[in-house]
């Protein structure tokens, strides 16, 4: 057989697709370094001396390498125990999430639930407005949720946006005739869930796990209108103090001694922006392959 008539015969890449492809591959390059610069900066500042950081000497590479500003905050009570309960809710309310948002998917990707899109227009309305901060606030007064954990968790246990992402993988990757085929050999629905559709859902599970675990892990908006009680602060408003008090320390006048704990709290900004950060970036790695997979949801088939 000769090859030149096989129908799966490389092709020669043309001048101007090569110029494109250098080009393509210079500026992603320019876009990553960009992306990864402040990283890097951030991460080599939280090794750095203060003296250094706060006289502009750092630039790619820890200057005068010291571990003292990761001493300070694993040596901080509050810090520890905002890290502690940032992993408390992000756990307790990723598993929430993914219980609520499985149970309010499946239903709705099926063809035999009568008024489903009646359902999903009201659902859907919910992403475009919302209560307010006031009557929100109220309504959790009233629940007496206020300083109590349970508020970082309750008013975000679904997202509707995810929701609808699961409900889009059930009708599209998960054949029906699977689930008649369960129906006819006796499965009942819960039955059907647990046993047939969630071990074929690994993707999706991991996508929206990721999806709710950051937006916990991140959050402080709710920890900051509900909660006054330092003890039950959770990391990222403990950072935003951090943060608060380094910027008004810059622009106040203070004594050598002031002034040596200003620096030090510089550092230890960056200290905390690496250890709020790490966790995430050890857990993506894990569950990219499924990431990948589940990003591809809603993409031409052929």
């Amino acid at each position: 057989m000769r090859l030149a008539n096989s129908p799966f015969r490389l092709r020669r890449q043309t001048r101007g697709e090569f110029v494109f492809d250098v080009c393509t591959c210079l500026l992603l390059t320019l876009v990553v370094l960009i992306v990864l610069y402040p990283l890097i900066y951030v991460v080599s500042a939280s090794f750095s001396s203060a003296r250094h950081v706060i006289s502009g000497d750092v630039r790619l590479l820890p200057v005068e390498f010291t571990l003292k500003s990761y001493q300070a905050v694993f040596k901080n009570d509050d810090i520890l125990n905002g890290f502690c309960i940032t992993v408390l809710v992000t756990l307790g309310g990723t598993a929430l999430n993914l219980v609520l948002t499985t149970l309010a998917a499946y239903p709705l990707s099926r063809r035999d639930l009568r008024g489903r899109n009646v359902f999903m227009f009201f659902i859907t309305i919910t992403m475009f407005f919302s209560g307010g901060i006031v009557p929100t606030y109220l309504i959790i007064q009233k629940l007496g949720l206020i300083n109590n954990l349970l508020v970082l968790v309750l008013p975000t246990a679904i997202s509707t946006y995810n929701m609808i992402i699961m409900r889009t993988f059930f009708q599209s990757s998960i054949p029906y005739e699977l689930q008649e085929a369960a129906f006819i050999d006796g499965c009942s629905n819960t039955r059907t869930l647990i046993q047939i559709i969630l071990p074929l859902s690994g993707p999706i599970l991991a996508v929206i796990a990721l999806y709710y675990a950051v937006a916990h892990w991140n959050a402080y908006f709710n920890a900051m209108m509900y909660l006054t009680k330092r003890p039950l602060y959770p990391l990222q408003l403990i950072l935003k103090e951090i943060l608060i008090q380094s910027q008004m320390t810059s622009m106040m006048e203070m004594d050598d001694s002031l002034f040596e704990q200003a620096m030090m709290g510089e550092t230890i900004k960056y200290s905390v922006i690496v250890v709020s950060s790490l966790p995430m970036l050890i857990i993506y790695p894990f569950i990219q392959k499924f990431f990948v997979k589940g990003v591809m949801i809603g993409a031409i088939k052929g």
